[in-house]
């Protein structure tokens, strides 16, 4: 215990607030990106109870995630961050911003499939899947998968001053 309190006192004051919300937005990503990982591992044609279920709480967990992740960034854009200009006048920003919300576009179709799966799970029937239904899926996982992972590079870049006029 004592230790701990060494620790808090030699942090200075106001840092806990912005490191809280870095935090949470930087575990938001892990989250996510753990998620979407889940589904795409697990979407199969015809799965079983078990995984259907799991793909339904897996994208709640996601879309929750999602929200933290965007309710995060948004607080250290305006409050936490190196001040709003340093990310408005930087187009990597945008094409973070804009990589988030084509990801969340494609989300929209594998989340209405799974609350559309949710209706015979709740009945205790297993949701009908076809394989060209789990393809496309896959195919949209993937993409979203691949758009995720662009995200920490354009972020690592935006950080380092890249983008922004000499």
């Amino acid at each position: 215990m004592a230790g701990f309190a060494a620790l808090s006192a030699a942090i200075p004051t106001g840092i806990l607030p912005s490191a809280g919300v870095a935090y949470v937005h930087y575990l938001s990503f892990m989250v996510c990106f753990g998620a979407l990982v889940l589904e795409r591992r697990l979407i199969r044609p015809n799965p079983n109870r078990q995984d259907a279920t799991l793909m339904v709480i897996t994208d709640v967990v996601y879309g929750i995630a999602a929200l933290a992740l965007l309710l995060s960034g948004i607080a250290r854009v305006l409050h936490f961050g190196q001040g709003s200009s340093f990310y408005t006048e930087n187009p990597l920003f945008w094409w973070k911003v804009g990589t988030y919300l084509a990801v969340g576009s494609l989300s929209l179709y594998p989340t209405i499939t799974y609350i559309l799966w949710a209706i015979p799970l709740r009945k205790g029937e297993l949701p009908q899947v076809s394989e060209a239904l789990a393809n496309r899926l896959r195919w949209i996982l993937n993409i979203e998968l691949v758009g995720f992972a662009a995200i920490p590079f354009l972020a690592t870049l935006m950080a380092r001053g890249v983008g922004l006029a000499s």
